[in-house]
């Protein structure tokens, strides 16, 4: 059969909405004048874990408007939508503070990624223990060189006091002017913390260290109701084995924070400049504005004006020389590989 052919009219054709252009689009965002402020203490998949400054706990998510910058602990953020904190209430991150401080690492000195541990903490505190497992120096003056980059006071505190005296391990850190504090166990009781919560108590601080150094003992000790996850030492490696998987801040009885972080093995300080960790040693910076134009300060420098200073700055100017450059080498030199003993004062 002959096939028949539909004649159609202009009549016929129906033309869809375009939908697209329906809503008006403006770039004017809400000022969410009403937001409740608050504070990022830990942060799971996408979850943040908000506690208000009404003291109400919220779990939250990220507002699209703030693109991907990340948001980490320590951030004071705002948040709008269901503040109350019921079980399965969501509310909304809408806006984040400025940041006072950022302490920043990255994977290795060579890899230009930086990732943000946490922001807006005033003092770092490198926990390294004195034996199991052995303390490593150059772990922890690369964490000194990052707390003085971040503009952060440093304290070092030692644990284990119990297996091994501090005093070797203090005395490469003679010509610095970073506090220290010790503790020893005896038993399940930590002993020396009282030194510690003078340190603490009504400060920002954030806790770094190997796995197995006993932060999470610490915090415990510190913050009764934290049931933070310990753990031994791996007796084939050496190595702590980890017990944190994220950040978590934690509030002091006495006032204050602690932030406790999950054990890193390497702390690169790829984003350091060492004119930024010069100005640290204020008195070293004033005599090396004399340096030559291009000066690396380091110890093979030529014609370094620290050198000179040094030859008649005694015995505690040269150990402050001494420990900045230590400081700079570390910087320039990986921290992976052998680490000397810290009975010996290395410069």
């Amino acid at each position: 059969m002959p096939r028949r052919f539909q004649h159609y009219t202009e009549e016929d054709v129906r033309v869809r909405p375009n939908r697209r252009g329906t809503r008006p689009r403006s770039k004017q965002r809400p000022d969410h004048a009403d937001a409740a402020p608050g504070l990022v203490t830990a942060v799971d998949r996408g979850r943040y874990h908000v506690l208000t400054d009404a003291g109400t706990p919220v779990v939250a998510i990220k507002a699209r408007e703030l693109g991907r910058g990340a948001i980490v602990v320590g951030d004071r953020v705002d948040l709008v939508g269901d503040v109350s904190g019921a079980e399965g209430s969501l509310a909304r991150v809408v806006r984040v503070h400025e940041r006072s401080t950022v302490l920043r690492r990255s994977a290795e000195d060579s890899d230009s990624h930086q990732r943000v541990i946490v922001a807006n903490a005033d003092q770092l505190v490198i926990v390294t223990a004195l034996a199991d497992p052995e303390p490593r120096p150059r772990m922890v003056d690369r964490c000194l060189v990052a707390a003085f980059d971040a503009g952060m006071d440093a304290l070092l505190f030692l644990t284990k006091a119990d297996l091994a005296p501090p005093e070797p391990f203090l005395q490469r850190y003679a010509g610095l002017d970073v506090p220290a504090v010790t503790t020893r166990l005896a038993g399940d009781q930590v002993h020396g913390l009282e030194q510690v919560h003078e340190r603490l108590t009504g400060r920002v601080s954030v806790l770094v260290g190997h796995s197995g150094v006993g932060k999470s003992t610490l915090v415990n000790a510190l913050v009764p109701d934290a049931e933070r996850a310990t753990g031994g030492v791996n007796v084939v490696t050496g190595r702590g084995r980890h017990t944190s998987s994220s950040a978590v801040a934690l509030a002091l009885p006495e006032g204050g924070w602690i932030i406790d972080t999950p054990g890193v093995r390497s702390f690169g300080l790829a984003h350091v400049e060492a004119d930024r960790f010069l100005a640290a040693f204020t008195d070293l910076a004033e005599v090396a504005q004399a340096c030559p134009r291009g000066c690396t300060h380091a110890d093979d420098a030529p014609d370094c004006a620290l050198d000179e200073w040094a030859a008649t700055a005694g015995p505690v100017g040269r150990a402050r020389l001494e420990s900045f450059r230590r400081l700079l080498a570390s910087r320039l030199a990986g921290d992976d590989g052998p680490h000397p003993p810290c009975t010996e004062v290395l410069l």
